[in-house]
């Protein structure tokens, strides 16, 4: 894993990609592992109730997706200062989630970088993270 410098990035600077097949197993692991005992994270007939076809990930997946995301590129002297996270349509079992990033903010201090998730029904997440990287 490389570790970014502060000096080392530039506004506009792209991440690379992450594409995440997404399973029932993360999806209800995920849910699990978050404490989040829902029905619609883990049981196809509780989320079909609300009118989806299946199960479907929860904010906590997502955020901690994104958050893998952003430290995958950062490497491991990176801190996360803040985020700021928006979801849009369901993240599905089947579906391919494509997390995409870019530098969109620097300071003396901090990063900001604007990252974006989709999947066949479109945006699942945008997020605005903040971080600080070695000088």
């Amino acid at each position: 894993m490389t570790t970014r410098t502060h000096a080392s990035v530039e506004v506009g600077e792209e991440l690379p990609p992450l594409d995440i097949e997404t399973t029932a197993t993360i999806v209800a692991g995920g849910a699990l592992a978050s404490r989040d005992y829902t029905p619609v994270h883990h049981d196809r007939a509780a989320a079909q109730a609300q009118g989806l076809p299946d199960i479907f990930m929860n904010i906590l997946t997502t955020k901690g997706f994104v958050g893998r995301y952003v430290t995958d590129w950062s490497g491991p002297d990176a801190v996360v200062k803040g985020v700021k996270i928006k979801l849009g349509g369901p993240n599905l079992p089947g579906h391919t989630l494509k997390i995409r990033g870019t530098v969109s903010a620097k300071t003396d201090a901090e990063v900001e970088i604007d990252v974006a998730g989709t999947n066949p029904y479109g945006a699942h997440v945008n997020a605005t993270v903040r971080v600080v990287l070695p000088q």
